[in-house]
């Protein structure tokens, strides 16, 4: 009698245990997919990969940015040989708006992200004005090293494919722009940012 009351509880107790295995949230928790920017332009395109450990929150932006299609259509307007290529200003979408080039905005600034990443070329950094966290969609790329810009700009990736189009981009002759030789003699355009698998880069 002793022995069927044994098996008869450890029976219900393991039917109750395989209840509330079954009922138990079930860890669906994935692996994040790593994310590149491919940069189509007028010269060709360029492959960026996020620095997500040093700078989430630019990356961020950046990505969202993207996905809104708000840097399609816009220009370099800014370009310095053997320093670097600026671009993401909305306001260079329209040639008429010129003299504007290097003001426009999504309408928000970000909070910097400074980091020991040095800014060698190839590297993705925000465009900012003097206060350190008045970064918005302005981005540019080094053409070479520019350790004056480390700790003082947010890096927040690199160009992993595409290094011949970004010095193809820097050799743009430039004319007069307020106070430097920077301002292209030539119209070169971001025709898109698309974020994509880093896995379906070849």
């Amino acid at each position: 009698m002793m022995k069927s009351l044994l098996v008869a509880g450890l029976t219900l107790a393991l039917t109750a245990f395989s209840a509330s295995a079954a009922d138990a949230p079930k860890d669906e928790t994935k692996p994040a997919v790593k994310e590149v920017a491919v940069i189509k332009t007028s010269k060709g395109e360029m492959v960026v990969e996020f620095w997500t450990d040093v700078a989430p929150k630019t990356v961020e932006n950046f990505k969202k940015l993207a996905k809104e299609k708000y840097y399609d259509g816009t220009s370099f307007h800014r370009i310095i040989k053997g320093f670097m290529i600026q671009g993401g200003d909305p306001n260079t979408k329209d040639p008429a708006k010129e003299s504007t080039y290097g003001t426009g905005s999504p309408g928000y600034t970000i909070k910097a992200e400074f980091n020991d990443r040095k800014h060698v070329r190839g590297v993705l950094s925000m465009a900012r004005s003097a206060h350190p966290d008045s970064a918005g969609s302005q981005f540019f790329i080094c053409l070479d090293p520019a350790p004056s810009l480390d700790l003082q700009y947010t890096g927040f990736g690199k160009v992993i494919k595409g290094e011949d189009v970004l010095l193809k981009i820097g050799e743009t002759p430039v004319g007069p722009n307020r106070r430097e030789m920077s301002k292209p003699k030539e119209r070169i355009t971001v025709e898109s940012v698309t974020i994509v698998a880093a896995d379906s880069i070849k």
